[in-house]
């Protein structure tokens, strides 16, 4: 969104494919989980009213809407780009297979995930943790608007303490809301770390892939 309040904002997404781009010029195989709150919250949606399956249905093609635009931006760079979507919609992105994805990855296509699993009333958190199993990833980036995990919100508790590292179980025991529950019980089981970093701060991804010390290690 940028610092609109809704939509998509071209400037964000070119920020945010460059440094997507650096990091895949490193040599990296990349599979992007994307979401779509932007456009259109399930969750939300369904606490005002709406049946919960038909607003997580639509919340699916929000984030089908966001990886068209990324795979655009990331083509214009160069990048040679796959959407994948957890639902049937091949007018658009191919269906979203294990294998083949894995197969463009060694092949040096970057991934981009969307409809998040397929379901509703599963997170885009959770989407990302079961294809970060699925995929063999070495590590989960949860890219967001804050600079790691807090014991509250700072942009509304000054006074919130910063954790630069955590367990799984810290983050269920505290009931910290930086990712949901049921993501964090497969990541824990399956043993994938997460690092949850500042996307909108230049290089941060670059930095995470260097391995130096940015946002929150959880593991």
């Amino acid at each position: 969104m940028g610092s609109g309040t809704f939509g998509i904002d071209p400037d964000t997404i070119e920020s945010i494919c460059s440094q997507i781009k650096e990091i895949k010029e490193l040599g990296l195989e990349i599979g992007i989980v994307v979401g779509g709150g932007n456009i259109f919250r399930g969750l939300h949606a369904s606490e005002k009213g709406m049946d919960r399956v038909t607003a997580d249905n639509m919340g699916m093609l929000a984030t089908v809407i966001n990886s068209l635009a990324m795979m655009n931006t990331l083509e214009g760079m160069g990048i040679y780009t796959r959407v994948m979507s957890a639902v049937k919609i091949e007018a658009f992105a191919e269906p979203y297979i294990r294998r083949r994805a894995v197969r463009h990855m060694e092949k040096g296509r970057l991934v981009i995930l969307a409809a998040g699993t397929g379901n509703p009333y599963f997170s885009t958190d959770t989407a990302a943790s079961l294809r970060a199993m699925e995929l063999g990833a070495e590590l989960l980036i949860k890219a967001t608007n804050v600079d790691g995990v807090y014991s509250a919100d700072p942009r509304t508790h000054p006074d919130a303490e910063f954790y630069p590292r955590l367990t799984y179980m810290d983050v269920l025991t505290k009931e910290l809301k930086v990712i949901d529950s049921t993501a964090i019980s497969l990541l824990k089981d399956n043993e994938i770390p997460v690092r949850v970093i500042d996307l909108n701060k230049p290089g941060n991804l670059k930095r995470v892939v260097l391995g130096q010390q940015v946002g929150t290690l959880i593991s």
